[in-house]
C-alpha cells in the first residue's frame, strides 16, 4: 500500500509538472500550425512528374506543338531534343517543379491535368519551339505559369527542353 501512495503521488506531480508548463492556448496554436502546414502540401508545384497515374490513349504526333497535350507548353519539345514527351533527353535532368494545364484528348474527349517539366543541365535545344500558352496565368501564380524557368533544384539552371507528362483526369 505504501508503494502505492508513492505511485500516485509521483503520477500527480508529474501530470501537474506538465501542466505548468503548456497550456490549451499554445497546443491548439501548435496544432492548428500543423494542421494548416499538411494541408498546403499538395499545393505545391513540386514532383508531379514522379506522380503521374495511368496514361491516357493518344494518338498525333508529340512533336507537334498542335499536340494535345501542348495545349499550355512554353519551350522546345524534348521529343524533338532526343528525350521524349515523358522524359528528359540524355544528359539532362527533369526540373522537381514544374507548372499545371489541363488539356482536352481528342481520343476520349476527357480533361486531363498536364505536368509541364523543364529538363535542364544543357543550353537550349533549339528545335520544336512552342508557345500555345492555354490557361497560361502570370507569374505570381507560378504553379500555373509557363513564362519561368522551372531548372530550380537541379544542377544547373540552364534550360533545355519541356516535357508534357499525363498526370491523370481533371
Amino acid at each position: 500500500m505504501k508503494n502505492e501512495g508513492l505511485l500516485d503521488q509521483w503520477a500527480d506531480r508529474l501530470t501537474r509538472k506538465i501542466a505548468r508548463g503548456s497550456g490549451r492556448r499554445s497546443f491548439l496554436a501548435r496544432l492548428a500550425g500543423m494542421s494548416f502546414g499538411v494541408s498546403i502540401i499538395p499545393l505545391l508545384p513540386v514532383s508531379r512528374a514522379s506522380a503521374a497515374g495511368p496514361q491516357a490513349s493518344e494518338e498525333g504526333d508529340p512533336r507537334s506543338c498542335d499536340y494535345w497535350r501542348h495545349c499550355a507548353i512554353d519551350g522546345y519539345l524534348c521529343g524533338c531534343c532526343g528525350g521524349s514527351v515523358n522524359s528528359c533527353p540524355p544528359g539532362t535532368e527533369i526540373s522537381p517543379v514544374s507548372w499545371i494545364g489541363t488539356c482536352t484528348n481528342p481520343v476520349d474527349g476527357n480533361n486531363y491535368v498536364i505536368s509541364y517539366n523543364d529538363c535542364c543541365g544543357k543550353s537550349t535545344c533549339g528545335r520544336c519551339f512552342c508557345n500555345t500558352n492555354e490557361g497560361d496565368k502570370p507569374v505570381y501564380i507560378p504553379s500555373k505559369s509557363n513564362d519561368i524557368n522551372w531548372c530550380l533544384g537541379t544542377q544547373s539552371n540552364a534550360y533545355h527542353c519541356s516535357t508534357a507528362v499525363v498526370i491523370g483526369k481533371a
